[in-house]
């Protein structure tokens, strides 16, 4: 049975359909109404049981007693001036907060989601990892970010980006649960294809979900071309060699024929010269992959630097010289804290000195 972290009651908008079933049957109901309920928390998105008209009453308060309706609570939303990028910060029910982002494309809405409350990878240029991690994030949570988002919004979300706080590869199983149930065409039946999980390179996990393949794209947060320079920006890769790394990532590529895309942190004066990309084009000549280059967000408490517009074109056309596809990163949000686990820290921060941050609006 799926439970809560804080409550250990049944987390019902994280079981499958099946689940649901089981467990109606075991409050003495009719089978058909795990379908009514599922119906509620994916496709109506319910966030109390009250809400569930066409259940008995005696039904909605049995599941009030036994079970626990996860949903998130809303404290702050920061709304970009320069692109209309929004950031979303939520609170957990046990206490922790969250960050997610939503951003408007031409090719439709996309929503980058945390996986979990903090961060233990310790990359040096992002803002998660400063407070370590705080736990997991469970599925029902990780559907929630989208659900309330659209919610909010009043409109539908198209893609989904893993690539908020957290490392997905390090909450797996929740991880490929939020994906089972959030392309379920009786959920919100989100195209595989319009989802992105990003991982910093767990080699052995790259592999499992390779094997189990979930049939979405997977982005490799590489960030250096040599080991050297990789370890200094990564703690990850003193445990996974770069050569292991792409080899599990060349492994998920002949399983499921999905391009991987390699995330690439431009960072003034650390790996954004000629011969940094020389070694980049060299390290990925052959495969079939995309680069995605990404002028790093400055974070206050790190010393690094972000390259200028002009100097990240430059990079970008000396891999497409060298044969290697490359686009730079549209840069939404940064005028609202835009960089993953920015917002959450400083809200942690004002939180503990005893300041109130709930200001819902521009910034």
């Amino acid at each position: 049975m799926i439970e809560t972290y804080w409550n250990h009651l049944p987390d019902i908008r994280s079981m499958y359909l099946e689940e649901l079933e089981e467990l109606i049957l075991a409050f003495g109901e009719k089978k058909f109404r795990a379908k009514q309920l599922f119906e509620w928390l994916h496709k109506k998105r319910a966030a109390t049981f009250q809400e569930m008209s066409n259940l008995s009453a005696a039904l909605r308060d049995k599941l009030a007693e036994k079970t626990e309706l996860v949903t998130l609570k809303p404290v702050q939303e920061l709304i970009s001036q320069v692109d209309g990028t929004r950031k979303y910060l939520f609170e957990l029910a046990d206490g922790n907060v969250i960050e997610s982002v939503w951003m408007e494309y031409k090719h439709g809405n996309s929503v980058c989601i945390s996986s979990q409350a903090g961060c233990r990878m310790g990359c040096r240029f992002c803002a998660s990892t400063l407070n370590g991690l705080e736990r997991n994030l469970t599925a029902s949570e990780m559907l929630e970010q989208i659900y309330r988002i659209s919610s909010i919004t009043g409109k539908r979300v198209d893609n989904v980006v893993i690539m908020g706080s957290g490392e997905p590869m390090d909450n797996y199983d929740n991880v490929m649960r939020f994906l089972q149930l959030i392309t379920l065409p009786l959920a919100d039946g989100i195209s595989r294809r319009n989802i992105t999980l990003s991982t910093c390179g767990l080699v052995p996990r790259i592999r499992q979900m390779a094997d189990e393949n979930p049939g979405v794209t997977l982005a490799l947060s590489l960030h250096a071309a040599d080991d050297e320079t990789r370890k200094t920006l990564m703690p990850i890769a003193r445990k996974y060699a770069l050569s292991d790394v792409l080899s599990a990532c060349d492994y998920y590529f002949e399983k499921t024929g999905r391009r991987i895309s390699y995330e690439y942190s431009l960072v003034k004066g650390v790996n954004d010269t000629p011969q940094e990309a020389d070694k980049l084009s060299a390290l990925l000549k052959g495969r079939n992959c995309h680069v995605n280059l990404i002028p790093v967000n400055p974070v206050k408490e790190r010393e690094f630097e972000t390259v200028t517009r002009k100097h990240a074109e430059q990079f970008k056309n000396m891999l497409e010289k060298n044969g290697i596809n490359a686009t730079i990163r549209r840069e939404m949000g940064r005028d609202i804290q835009g960089a993953c686990g920015q917002l959450r820290r400083s809200y942690k921060t004002d939180r503990k000195e005893g300041f109130e941050c709930t200001e819902s609006g521009n910034e």
